[in-house]
């Protein structure tokens, strides 16, 4: 087994689990349920922690969980502001990108 990822944020290393499962990627959270003995445990050894079950799934894993998407070109909502290529929404108006 091979640790990949940990947080503070449950909720944040079950998404990664997701994702993960997803692609037919198999793992396991660990130290789930010890934030509740922080100050009697170091507070690094309670972090959730995600760990693959083959570390054979390493690098497909990586490339899921760290590798951004490339951001499209920017675009111009119809309200009339120009949006960077990463967002997919207006800030100004909230309208979708076409």
């Amino acid at each position: 087994m091979k640790r990949i990822y940990s947080s503070w944020n449950l909720a944040a290393v079950h998404h990664a689990k997701n994702v993960l499962a997803a692609a037919g990627i198999r793992s396991v959270v660990k130290n789930e349920f010890l934030s509740s003995a922080m100050g009697d445990l170091p507070p690094a050894e309670c972090q959730a922690e995600l760990w693959l079950l083959r570390e054979a799934d390493l690098p497909a894993a990586e490339e899921l969980l760290f590798k951004a998407a490339p951001a499209g070109p920017d675009w111009n909502c119809e309200c009339g502001e120009q949006i960077a290529g990463q967002f997919s929404q207006c800030w100004n108006c909230g309208e979708d990108r076409p």
